[in-house]
């Protein structure tokens, strides 16, 4: 017994000694670290550092009764919570140096519950008097923006007004130019000018004071504003960086401050760009047509497909079918390019065209040019074979045209009632815009104003004499709808933009599907900028060309956007300042003008695109779009057409980590310098900590936005292959004894219906029932069986279905004129503090669903690090949390 305490005392005696021989190197290098602070409280510091080595040496050699024994556990407990038992180990004397450390420099007093409330309620005064200010100053900046707002609308209605505004002096020449010339010349020099950092701080103050306001006020006028203020602190802010922040002594620090300096130029064109691309929307309405259907013109319905499955043709065939229209006067067409036999059949039996052609040419381009050449229709609508159209798509179309003899296309939004990979993936359908709604929501319509309105493919109608005349539909680039719009308005065509849904369709079934119809997108936009430049040539006012010009450079973000992802590395990693100029200047101008752009894309934005979603979609496109239109711009000819598959199902949850391979080296390379950061914060150069610790800042967004961009990756089972839409509208069910029950749909698809009652019922799963839609006037009946019951909820199968029946169902559902509606209706405006926390918990899910599906092979490399972060978390210091009363 003996001699087990005398070696467990000399193992004790040796830790002990370990520990002080680490703490003295600790000590000294702290020493040296903070030499100054030393000077001032030495004795201080080097107490707090030994006494409790001191106090645990001499426990080992003097008895002490138990009551001491317990207040000094007590001390120790209380200003050491984490040390662990036994005391005396490398890792608790690690702990103990980094507490006591934590002890000398900040005030770690624990006071009374009744002491730290009255802290509290008078640190809330502060805050509370200080926000009171702030509201005061913005309450009243609202008002007088509000009371400029109405006095301008009421002189716009005043009959002086309308003199000054119709006076033939707006329409001199020479005035207009000497107005714009001085405007811009003043606008110059205000952006030019240099500010002192003192100035600095009080401009942009003021400009995010006055934006703030703002964006409360309801109005035009006040997103102009908005949109001027952000124009001109960007456009400051790269006057600046082009003049001041250039690195010329260090040869990679210039080098990699150019490379940045032209993607911010990038960004900043892009925003220019879409600010006047979108600051007066047209919101254009339906024009009606005569009520004489004699003098309606002819319209053939082309549906083209290659190997799309027949199941999802089959109901944009039968919807197309049922569109308000006189039978004599529309023919539809299916061009099968996969000349597939069931397909010939299938249009044989319901009465539709069905063409195909002996080579495959062109690709779709191709197939549509063929079908011109054997149908004669005065009108072509154009759906993809997914794209189910409503029964009033040409009521709400076709007008513009009667309207207008110029008009040679009139756009519909594509709406998709499946969720695309970022919703399903993310779990955000219907929760967050997707990435097409701030095209077909907001940019088709801002395109519109300016007479730019792109082709997209589909859920439109062209003007065939207009498709004629310039040669058919483009074949020359892999993007034939956006090349045949600019072609039919070289041509002095109009083109228009309905903002109604009436389709909808299916979106991409997986991350790589959707990545690779981007991936066409991209290039077929590179290659009309190569082969037909919307900014030379003639036909093209210069808003249509400057319309064209930032939807071609959206699509060339790859290189910029990873450019600003490695970016703040440069400093980590290779003390390369790429952007030479003192810290505070460097927070004054990036800072700021950063949150007054996104406030105003916010404004402009509004619910078609949430905050720092942008930035998400393009980093999980960036490594992809960065090849094809690099390529595309050398040697345009080169690539083919890819045809996007659809219908497709994921049998079980899976990580694709072959398309996230590009976002998980960056994350990986961001999380390293992130680290290594913070060792240099800790062991470097003081002298750069500022400008360190921006970078920093910078790099962990860009883990936030690569982690979010991770978390798309993990591909969502779906094993539905009818996919489920919302609906609200009345129907009836009549059970098997006869009696009737008023219900309402609130979902349904092709094969089966979701009701829900007024009342409690007493149906089974697997009774008969008939269900009872109207169309009009006209009553359906289907026979349906129960699948499940809940409450008041039913779920309702529809089996063997005839080919009547079918085109029934449909009509009083996927074709219905209000079916679509509300496809903007569940988004609010952006919150943009709202949007960084959805981006954020987003991210977090991206590096859980790494560690989830994770290779058998890298899971000990994972549980190594997680338990190094576990440990390195449990030296940090904490602060003593309960009241410390000896006993």
């Amino acid at each position: 017994m003996t001699n087990k305490v005398r070696v467990s005392n000399t193992e004790r005696i040796m830790k002990l000694c370990l520990g002080l021989i680490f703490t003295k190197r600790i000590v000294r290098f702290v020493f040296f670290k903070f030499h100054g602070y030393f000077n001032q409280h030495k004795m201080s510091l080097l107490g707090a550092f030994m006494m409790p080595f001191i106090v645990l040496f001499l426990s080992l050699f003097f008895r002490l009764d138990k009551n001491r024994k317990n207040n000094i556990k007590k001390t120790i407990k209380y200003f050491y919570p984490h040390v662990t038992q036994p005391i005396l180990t490398p890792s608790n004397c690690v702990r103990i140096v980094l507490q006591s450390c934590y002890l000398v420099l900040f005030n770690t007093t624990t006071t009374s519950q009744a002491h730290i409330a009255q802290e509290q309620r008078k640190t809330w005064r502060k805050i509370i008097r200080s926000a009171r200010i702030v509201r005061v100053i913005d309450s009243k900046l609202v008002r007088f923006f509000r009371r400029a707002w109405l006095i301008t609308k009421k002189q716009q209605k005043s009959k002086v007004y309308q003199q000054i505004s119709t006076s033939s002096l707006w329409k001199n020449s020479t005035l207009k130019v000497t107005f714009f010339t001085l405007l811009i010349f003043a606008v110059a020099i205000f952006v030019t000018v240099p500010f002192s950092v003192e100035a600095q701080a009080v401009f942009i103050s003021l400009i995010l004071l006055v934006a703030y306001s703002l964006r409360r006020v309801e109005g035009q006028m006040a997103t102009i504003a908005m949109i001027t203020l952000s124009v001109t602190t960007s456009t400051r802010y790269l006057w600046w960086r082009y003049t001041e922040t250039l690195n010329w002594g260090d040869p990679l620090a210039l080098a990699l401050g150019f490379g940045l300096l032209l993607a911010e130029t990038y960004a900043w064109l892009v925003l220019i760009l879409g600010f006047f691309q979108t600051i007066n929307p047209l919101s254009r309405k339906p024009i009606p047509l005569s009520e004489d259907t004699s003098t309606w013109p002819t319209v053939d319905i082309y549906i083209p497909t290659y190997n799309e499955p027949l199941n999802v043709v089959k109901p944009t065939t039968i919807a197309a079918q049922s569109i308000d229209w006189p039978a004599d006067k529309l023919n539809i067409y299916i061009l099968d390019d996969g000349k597939r036999p069931e397909f010939a059949e299938f249009a044989e039996k319901i009465g539709v065209g069905y063409l195909t052609r002996p080579d495959n040419n062109h690709a779709k381009a191709g197939n549509m040019n063929h079908a011109m050449q054997v149908t004669n229709g005065q009108y072509i609508a154009i759906f993809d074979c997914d794209h189910i159209p409503a029964r009033s798509f040409l009521q709400m179309t076709m007008g513009q045209f009667i309207n207008d003899s110029k008009v040679c296309l009139v756009q519909t939004p594509h709406h998709f009632f499946s969720a695309d990979p970022f919703e399903r993936n993310l779990k955000n359908h219907r929760k967050i815009p997707n990435e097409n709604m701030l095209f077909y929501g907001l940019i088709q319509d801002g395109n519109d104003m300016w007479d730019a309105t792109f082709f997209c493919g589909s859920c439109a109608v062209l003007k065939r004499s207009a498709l004629e005349e310039i040669g058919g539909f483009a074949v020359e680039t892999v993007t034939e709808d956006a090349h045949t719009a600019l072609r039919m308005q070289r041509a002095g065509y109009k083109t228009t933009y309905i903002n109604i849904p009436q389709a909808a369709g299916l979106a991409t079934d997986s991350l790589s599907a959707h990545v690779g119809q981007r991936i066409r997108w991209a290039r077929g936009m590179a290659q009309i900028f190569r082969l037909d430049n919307p900014l030379l040539g003639k036909g093209l006012n210069i808003a249509q060309r400057l319309c064209y010009l930032n939807a071609m450079l959206h699509f060339l973000s790859g290189i910029p956007r990873i450019v600003f992802l490695t970016a703040p590395l440069a400093l980590i990693y290779l003390n390369a300042q790429i952007i030479y100029a003192p810290f505070i200047a460097i927070f004054l101008y990036i800072v700021p003008t950063l949150l007054q752009v996104k406030i105003t894309n916010s404004r402009v934005q509004g619910k078609y695109r949430y905050s720092f979603w942008g930035e998400v979609y393009e980093s999980v496109l960036a490594w992809y779009i960065l090849k094809p239109t690099t390529v595309a711009l050398i040697n345009p000819n080169k690539g083919k057409f890819n045809v996007t598959e659809k219908g497709g199902l994921n049998s079980t949850d899976h990580y694709d980590w072959m398309i996230s391979k590009p976002y998980i080296i960056l994350l990986l390379v961001n999380v390293v310098g992130m680290t290594y950061g913070i060792i240099r914060l800790l062991f470097g150069d003081t002298s750069h900590i500022g400008v360190l610790l921006i970078s920093m800042l910078w790099a962990s967004y860009n883990i936030v936005i690569l982690g979010a961009a991770v978390a798309v990756a993990a591909e969502a089972k779906q094993v539905r292959s009818s996919h489920r839409i919302k609906a609200n509208f009345p129907a009836a069910i009549r059970l098997a004894n006869g009696r009737t029950i008023k219900v309402k749909i609130t979902d349904y698809s092709d094969n089966g219906v979701g009701l829900e009652t007024e009342h409690s019922h007493l149906c089974r799963v697997n009774d008969k029932v008939e269900l009872l839609m109207s169309r009009g006037f006209k009553q359906f009946s289907f026979a349906t069986y129960i699948c499940n019951t809940r409450d008041k909820q039913i779920g309702l199968t529809l089996r063997d279905l005839n080919l009547e029946k079918q085109k029934a169902f449909i009509q009083c559902t996927f074709s219905r004129a209000d079916a679509w509606l509300d496809w903007q209706e569940n988004f609010k405006h952006d919150k943009p503090s709202y949007s960084f926390s959805k981006v954020f918990y987003t991210s977090l899910r991206g590096f859980k669903n790494l560690i989830f599906h994770a290779p058998s092979e890298l899971r000990p490399l994972i549980n190594f690090i997680t338990k190094v972060l576990h440990f390195v978390v449990s030296l940090l210091p904490k602060k003593p949390t309960k009241v410390f009363t000896p006993s």
